[in-house]
């Protein structure tokens, strides 16, 4: 059987019964594949890895930031998972397919696969998995991957069945995608305590976990794929990019998870003794703007704060030109449904008098300070960026600049990015700086800009975006949603709801004693969570 159609979007449709099917055979090739020269080498060694901010729990609710995800994917498998460019292969999964009208998804485990405490992985484990995260009582921040499910039934230990009310086009890169956790464990020590101590199926077992500090991961003897090569995997937050960059150099570190600064991965690439892998990111990097906000809840302001940046400065002076100017919420590297490079959507160049208009026209008026005021309000905001995150907190301080020459007021501070994902979902923060997905391999944006969204930072709530998300979903036919999303970016960048600044080359620096990296790549983050189990050490 063919691959989805969404995964294939510049060929014809595929009808429903072409639409996927992967075979045993197929999962378990491509596996030992990739294990045949794997498994040849080196084993043993602790393989060295630095994030950039702190890891604030490790269950499914915390998937999402990519220092956090790496661990997360090393420590539990999940039925699904996209491989470094972006294809789905079976997992826990054997074999899979859906049903002619898109509302069943049956899904067939492996047998004899280990949790980390020896219990054998069943249905009840993966109905109990999603059970929990897509209730609404449970708030999780990932409710939304599960959009449409209206049951999930085991009919025997291995076999999972996922019921739909309607079509969701996406279920198999969000949902199916979730990490399993131990359902027994899970329910007899609840979500917080399972966020510091999780028991998965994946290649690596937790030894130690600091959430400021470190996440310590030891082989898992007993993986259902093989024993990984690596025997620990030590992941340490380090905020500073020039110490990870130090560390590097030194040997003290493999590889950097989060990019270095610009200038030091440039210089990585010249040197024999690395491995650099570029590729182009699917996360914009952009300032989240709470909406409900006063300051900034008439898309006028939002708007001139786009007029008010010159983002090709940002890009020339902060980022060595290795990064170009974001147009859209969709990266240009998802080309078939992308505007970013269409030159009919709406553009904000760099013009600081159409800012200062837009402000006069919303009633925000020049006070005697330089700041505008209007009903007695000051237009001033604070923006809090990741602490010690040294590469873009100069991007928020020449934001500050910029937003000053047109009478704007940005505040700066600092927190650990839990905290500011939590106080955007609860409203407490105004603005932040990082860089998120607002729609990638599967463009629909149902966690971030849709209004019940549990990634929504931007408290952004637009009904036609809901019914466009929702109606994106409803059908597998690329055409179709690609008139859908194709609107979606047109309210996106009218309505302003988040500042959307750049798109970055990511580059991936890593010591040349790591070896199994793949030879080519179209995603910087999902080469870590494929490549752990099957890479080596050498020296």
């Amino acid at each position: 059987m063919a691959k989805q159609a969404s995964r294939n979007p510049l060929k014809k449709p595929l009808n429903r019964r072409q639409f996927l099917k992967y075979s045993a055979a197929t999962g378990a090739g491509l596996w030992a594949m990739s294990q045949s020269t794997t498994f040849a080498q080196v084993q043993g060694g602790t393989l060295g890895l630095m994030g950039h901010q702190e890891v604030a729990g490790l269950s499914p609710d915390d998937w999402g930031p990519s220092v956090q995800t790496t661990m997360i994917y090393a420590i539990h498998d999940a039925l699904i998972l996209a491989d470094e460019n972006l294809d789905n292969q079976p997992l826990l999964a054997e074999s899979y397919e859906i049903s002619d009208e898109g509302l069943t998804y049956t899904f067939k485990l492996h047998q004899g696969v280990k949790f980390h405490d020896g219990k054998e992985l069943t249905s009840a484990d993966v109905k109990y998995t999603m059970d929990y995260y897509r209730d609404p009582e449970v708030a999780s921040t990932i409710v939304n991957e599960f959009l449409n499910v209206t049951s999930i039934e085991t009919p025997d230990d291995y076999t999972v069945v996922v019921k739909m009310s309607a079509v969701n086009a996406a279920f198999l890169t969000d949902g199916a995608q979730c990490p399993i956790v131990q359902s027994e464990y899970h329910a007899q020590v609840g979500e917080e305590a399972y966020r510091q101590k999780p028991i998965g199926t994946g290649p690596f077992k937790l030894v130690e976990f600091n959430p400021s500090s470190l996440v310590l991961v030891e082989a898992f003897d007993d993986y259902f794929r093989g024993r990984p090569n690596i025997d620990f995997v030590r992941q340490e937050v380090v905020p500073e990019p020039s110490v990870r960059n130090i560390a590097l150099l030194t040997g003290d570190s493999d590889s950097a998870l989060w990019p270095l600064l610009v200038e030091d991965s440039l210089a990585f690439k010249d040197d024999p003794n690395f491995t650099v892998i570029t590729t182009t990111t699917g996360g914009v990097k952009h300032i989240p703007l709470n909406n409900k906000l006063p300051q900034l809840s008439d898309k006028r302001v939002r708007q001139a704060l786009m007029y008010a940046l010159d983002r090709q400065r940002i890009i020339d002076d902060l980022w060595n030109g290795t990064a170009t100017v974001a147009n859209s919420n969709l990266g240009p590297k998802f080309a078939f449904y992308s505007r970013d490079g269409d030159p009919t959507l709406k553009r904000y160049e760099f013009d600081p008098e159409k800012a200062k208009a837009l402000l006069d026209e919303a009633g925000w008026m020049m006070g005697s300070d330089g700041v505008r005021e209007k009903d007695g309000m000051k237009l001033s905001f604070t923006c809090t960026t990741i602490t010690g995150d040294q590469a873009r907190r100069p991007i928020a301080e020449l934001a500050q600049q910029f937003f000053k020459e047109v009478g704007v007021d940005m505040q700066l501070a600092e927190a650990p990015i839990s905290t500011i994902l939590d106080g955007l979902t609860a409203g407490t923060i105004d603005a932040s700086l990082f860089n998120w997905t607002y729609g990638s391999v599967d463009p629909s944006p149902s966690s971030t800009l849709r209004s019940d969204g549990g990634q929504n930072w931007n408290s952004f709530n637009n009904a036609r975006v809901d019914e466009l998300i929702d109606l994106g979903l409803a059908t597998t036919d690329p055409e179709q949603r690609k008139v859908y999303y194709d609107e979606l970016q047109e309210i996106i960048v009218e309505e302003v709801p988040m500042l959307y600044l750049q798109w970055d080359q990511w580059m991936n620096v890593f010591s040349g004693r790591v070896k199994g990296l793949p030879e080519k790549a179209n995603d910087g983050f999902t080469i870590y969570y494929n490549g752990l189990p099957k890479w080596w050490l050498e020296g």
